[in-house]
């Protein structure tokens, strides 16, 4: 599995594409797809989660949606890959860039940034198939890396001025 194999499988059609559609878009793929590539594909993504474990992408979570868990901010990180290799890199490099993002999937009528247990699908389909399961490897450190966000108002629109716009709060 080569990393631009990864994106290809990962990355959404439409930036506005629910978390159904390509879940089962994912699985589907996935599903073609050798028990060792299904290895090397959580590989991977496991690494692309622990990249993107950061307080300043947790802050650009906060802005949009207010994320305050652990569990939100790991289907934030997965939304985040599936927006692809390019979003992906520019995001976790400047968080703020995702005030660029024109396009989102909504719930209610609101931005909706998260795909929940994305990064759990390859070690399901991998567990159906040889009554076993991928090897664990949590997603992030004990914490986030960098400095913690701070939650004033001033200070959030300082750190992230295009989401701020995008996101007025």
């Amino acid at each position: 599995m080569t990393e631009s194999q990864f994106w290809a499988l990962v990355s959404r059609t439409t930036p506005q594409q629910d978390q159904t559609d390509i879940s089962a878009a994912l699985k589907r793929n996935l599903n073609e797809l050798s028990n060792d590539e299904l290895r090397a594909f959580d590989k991977i993504f496991g690494q692309q989660m622990r990249r993107s474990y950061s307080w300043n992408v947790w802050g650009a979570a906060y802005i949009i949606t207010g994320c305050d868990s652990e569990y939100a901010f790991a289907e934030f990180r997965c939304f985040l890959i599936s927006l692809g290799k390019e979003w992906y890199d520019l995001v976790v490099e400047s968080p703020d860039e995702l005030g660029r993002l024109t396009e989102w999937p909504e719930k209610d009528g609101y931005a909706y940034p998260f795909v929940d247990e994305y990064d759990l699908i390859a070690g399901q389909l991998y567990e159906e198939r040889a009554d076993d399961e991928l090897p664990y490897v949590p997603s992030g450190q004990a914490t986030p890396a960098g400095k913690k966000f701070s939650h004033k108002k001033k200070q959030l629109k300082a750190t992230y001025p295009l989401l701020s716009a995008a996101f007025p709060f």
